[in-house]
């Protein structure tokens, strides 16, 4: 990577429209760009050579974008995808999350809001993360350096985001955390107003954390103000 570089991009799109535009712009603000039109060269790509962020088409010949997301997930835990999509109904946006996606972006999309996106991804990702490394609450253990959750033994699986989300609240258990607060924490400056975006992740942490997600234990709501983390003791035994 180049020395002043603000980091390495793969645009995976098979508009050439879409990828001129991204790699103008992107290259005007010291990115570094690759270009894949189909997910298997992606991925070809991928393996290859390290980068900071993808921005990843939904409908592109050959796989498709979700099925590579899932693949490239494979490859990375942790490497920023950002998906491009026309459709943005919540059945696609949760359908893009759940494959590991780490954000969406529909078309028609604003260049300026997208490449404040791609910074804060290259940024979070480059950031050293502080918080505490294992955490363990009534049947749910948190192994940070694994990016794993295992709950009463058996391993649940979850995006990259759901994991940072999750992490974030146990970090600050026992403490109400404003919307706001937890947007910007987890996915940056630019998302303090997302509401409806940070419920749908707490609604499908819900549904793989909780024994019933409509009366949580764990994921609590704190009305007009945000989520806490309920601080659950350990089971005697577990």
């Amino acid at each position: 990577m180049a020395k002043d570089s603000a980091g390495k991009v793969l645009i995976v799109d098979d508009e050439f429209s879409i990828r001129r535009v991204l790699h103008t712009t992107l290259a005007a603000l010291s990115f570094e760009i690759e270009e894949a039109i189909t997910g298997e060269e992606a991925l070809a790509k991928i393996k290859a050579q390290p980068f900071d962020a993808i921005l990843l088409d939904i409908n592109m010949p050959g796989i498709g974008g979700m099925a590579a997301c899932r693949e490239i997930r494979k490859i990375s835990s942790t490497l920023p995808i950002l998906m491009l999509t026309v459709r943005g109904g919540l059945e696609d946006i949760v359908s893009a999350l759940d494959a590991g996606a780490d954000d969406y972006v529909t078309k028609p999309f604003h260049v300026g809001e997208l490449t404040a996106r791609i910074r804060t991804a290259v940024r979070r990702n480059r950031a050293i993360n502080r918080l505490p490394e294992h955490f363990r609450f009534g049947q749910l253990e948190l192994d940070v350096t694994r990016r794993m959750l295992t709950r009463a033994g058996r391993t649940i699986h979850l995006t990259p985001k759901e994991f940072d989300l999750l992490h974030y609240l146990m970090a600050h258990s026992g403490v109400p955390v404003p919307h706001a607060k937890l947007l910007r924490a987890v996915w940056g400056p630019e998302y303090g107003g997302e509401l409806e975006y940070l419920r749908t992740f707490i609604r499908q942490l819900r549904l793989k954390i909780e024994d019933d997600p409509s009366s949580p234990v764990y994921l609590l709501t704190e009305p007009h103000i945000g989520y806490r983390f309920a601080d659950v003791p350990n089971r005697s035994g577990s």
